[in-house]
């Protein structure tokens, strides 16, 4: 049996927008969806709940998110498991936009996967990435 990996680099990929403030960059796959998402400071916050189970990587800049009425605050690297139909949502805080990688389970499908970019100026370029991949 042979295996064929789906690799998709959101460098090259568009951003999609959410709502003022907050972008999202995200994939399909089979049994789940990944997105990262950038949130900046100044956003209107967005409680929601969903049937998804949804994990949350926070990889950049600080943040309160509230899960159920209670405030967590993370930074880099902290992790979160929010279990489906609970209430939450993200505030950004400081001047750093704040970067997480969400992943839902089941699959989310109403979160269309994103799109390569046609043009150089369309690329999302995410800066944290493009640091890492200038080191190599």
């Amino acid at each position: 049996m042979s295996f064929a990996a789906n690799v998709q680099n959101w460098n090259d990929c568009v951003w999609t927008d959410v709502r003022e403030k907050m972008r999202v960059l995200a994939y399909q796959g089979e049994n789940l969806t990944a997105t990262l998402t950038e949130v900046s400071a100044g956003h209107t916050p967005g409680p929601h709940r969903h049937i998804y189970e949804q994990l949350v990587l926070i990889l950049q800049g600080e943040c309160d998110f509230f899960i159920d009425g209670t405030p967590y605050h993370l930074m880099p690297g902290c992790l979160v498991d929010i279990p489906a139909n609970i209430e939450h949502y993200i505030v950004a805080k400081g001047e750093v936009p704040v970067l997480n990688l969400d992943v839902f389970a089941p699959r989310r499908p109403e979160r269309e996967e994103s799109r390569r970019a046609q043009t150089p100026r369309e690329r999302a370029a995410i800066p944290l990435f493009e640091e890492q991949n200038a080191e190599m």
